[in-house]
């Protein structure tokens, strides 16, 4: 089968801050979402989709996660209003291939929790603190076209610990003028998906609108896209070759 060139992107949002804070609808009029898409449009990415809470099964029909490569997700204030049937979707296709890219508050959401396995908890402020998030693994192809490092005038801050497992691959490190660090980019390996959580992204702040963030998510896109493999099987299985007698006495 021959492999896309491109992924077939949905950026998921829940939308609900837009619709009842008026600084967040001043910084994205259209939407998070909007932004997120257009930032992957001026990419490149010509196949990309957006979704959000409040649509019929959030956006997330099994059409449109059958026909998804990568899936974007920001949650915040509304992760127990998506549904448990929805979130054991999403991670039924990440385990079988789809990537997924959790931004800002998505540690929190229900795929993510499921599939990292562990609270997701960590510090918080929103203060106004200026971040910098340095790039640790420079060959990285998510870290490419970025830079020593990606400097964000104004952003809530995320300290460490970071309960989550050990990342496979530590991408970015940020710190913050109030002195803290965070391990804000990571990957991680579940079945035959690929995730990537990247931390930036508080919605009272235009970071969506950043080049180096828009050039991290890029960069993201693209490598989190489903890849070639070997079929998986499980399950009880008659042998390739003839076995030996057991010695067991036969089913009557």
């Amino acid at each position: 089968m021959t492999q896309p060139t491109q992924p077939r992107i949905t950026v998921w949002h829940e939308y609900r801050h837009e619709h009842e804070n008026p600084k967040v609808a001043a910084v994205y009029p259209q939407g998070m979402h909007v932004a997120m898409a257009d930032g992957l449009k001026a990419h490149g990415f010509t196949n990309v989709r957006t979704a959000t809470l409040d649509e019929p099964e959030h956006g997330l029909t099994d059409e449109v996660l059958a026909n998804t490569d990568v899936l974007l997700w920001w949650g915040h204030k509304a992760h127990g209003d998506v549904s448990d049937a929805i979130a054991e979707k999403v991670v039924q296709r990440v385990w079988d291939g789809m990537g997924l890219i959790v931004l800002h508050s998505g540690h929190f959401s229900k795929p993510f929790k499921r599939l990292m396995g562990t609270s997701c908890d960590l510090k918080w402020r929103e203060a106004n603190d200026k971040e910098r998030l340095w790039v640790v693994d420079p060959s990285h192809p998510i870290a490419q076209g970025v830079g020593e490092f990606i400097e964000i005038e104004s952003e809530e801050m995320y300290g460490e610990h970071f309960d989550i497992p050990a990342p496979d691959e530590l991408i970015f490190v940020s710190w913050f003028s109030g002195g803290e660090v965070f391990r804000s980019g990571c990957t991680f390996w579940r079945g035959s998906g690929k995730i990537f959580y990247f931390r930036p992204g508080h919605e009272t702040y235009p970071t969506y609108f950043h080049d180096g963030v828009r050039q991290v998510i890029a960069n993201a896109a693209r490598w989190a896209m489903p890849t070639a493999s070997a079929p998986r099987a499980f399950g009880n299985r008659q042998p390739l070759e003839v076995l030996p007698a057991s010695g067991q006495p036969e089913n009557k």
